[in-house]
């Protein structure tokens, strides 16, 4: 999987799949899940239901976080 642009990142909407999260992350689709599963993920998770989404200022300013260490 190729990992997500800033511009990509930049241009998500206020929320996102537990899916494009876990790209801008490097992480892998099973891993993201079990870390939502077991409220570790590093952002905050939304639960609708059986549905995960990702706020996605939380995601940026992690990225962001890393991109400036």
């Amino acid at each position: 999987m190729e990992p997500m642009t800033h511009e990509e990142l930049a241009a998500l909407p206020t929320t996102t799949t537990i899916e494009t999260a876990a790209r801008a992350l490097g992480l892998g689709r099973t891993r993201a899940y079990q870390l939502a599963r077991e409220n570790r993920f590093p952002c905050k998770v939304i639960r609708i239901g059986t549905t995960y989404r990702v706020v996605t200022a939380d995601l940026q300013r992690l990225v962001a976080g890393a991109d400036n260490s």
